[in-house]
């Protein structure tokens, strides 16, 4: 186990089974509620500032998917449901108990299959940001960022143009890393659904929290209210104003949600 500290946060790689490691950064007080935050596609970089802020009243564990950002994939490791049974392990390896998962589109899909197979009680609620998972009803589609190229992509993806990357100002190395996070987060999630979930889902018992942003191009609102009627205990909440990162576009929004349903839905200690 490699070790790394910061002011803020540690990160540490742990060896898991059958040649598989993750790499997870903390952040936050051990004795505090733990989180399991979990990116989607555009990488763990795309949960850092969402995860800094929660740490400030959470206890924030943030893996990132391996493959991505560099790090190693096994050849069995090669879809959702094998990375929602890699999660559950992290979660029993850290000792955690009575733990919030909220996942960042595809991640809100692990999270769903988390939920589904978790059988000690571990997850005490899901919160789902602009989640996919579910087969989408024509003639809804899910955009393909694979297939959109970058500037297209982030046009769809963020409301505020300024918050839009500028692929003409990346490095070599970063649209190396970027290529590669796209191959692998197509290599987990095939055509980003499916089909059969949607007919699972309302075995879900734990509270669900899904989080839409308006002006979501990748993902469609009219999904996101499909995606929150499939599950028995679902609240759903729009943000004005953002696009497939609500998190990051309008945070002060999706604390605010978030605040609430805890409040409001998630029991102390999982009781």
């Amino acid at each position: 186990m490699v070790t790394v500290s910061t002011p803020t946060s540690k990160t540490r790689t742990f060896e898991l089974y059958d040649g598989l490691s993750v790499t997870v950064e903390k952040r936050g007080a051990r004795s505090a509620s733990a989180v399991l935050m979990l990116h989607g596609g555009a990488g763990p970089r795309s949960m850092a500032g969402f995860a800094a802020a929660m740490s400030e009243h959470a206890y924030v564990i943030t893996p990132t998917h391996p493959g991505f950002d560099g790090t190693p994939r096994p050849d069995w490791a090669d879809s959702i449901a094998d990375l929602a049974e890699v999660y559950l392990g992290l979660v029993e390896k850290l000792g955690l108990r009575h733990v919030l998962v909220v996942g960042s589109s595809f991640g809100g899909w692990i999270a769903a299959e988390m939920a589904l197979r978790d059988t000690r009680g571990r997850v005490s609620g899901l919160i789902m940001l602009a989640g996919v998972g579910i087969a989408p009803e024509p003639p809804l589609e899910i955009a393909d960022p694979a297939k959109l190229g970058p500037v297209r992509t982030g046009e769809l993806a963020f409301h505020n143009p300024a918050l839009r990357p500028n692929p003409a100002a990346f490095t070599e190395e970063q649209r190396a890393v970027g290529a590669a996070n796209l191959r692998t987060a197509g290599v987990y999630t095939g055509v980003m659904y499916d089909p059969k979930l949607r007919g699972r889902l309302h075995r879900i018992t734990v509270p669900v929290l899904v989080l839409a942003g308006e002006q979501d191009g990748i993902v469609p609102l009219q999904y996101q209210h499909a995606l929150a009627g499939s599950f028995p205990r679902a609240t759903f909440r729009s943000i004005p104003q953002a696009g497939h990162f609500p998190h990051v576009e309008q945070p002060a929004s999706v604390f605010a949600a978030i605040g609430e349903f805890v409040s409001t839905e998630i029991k102390p200690d999982g009781e």
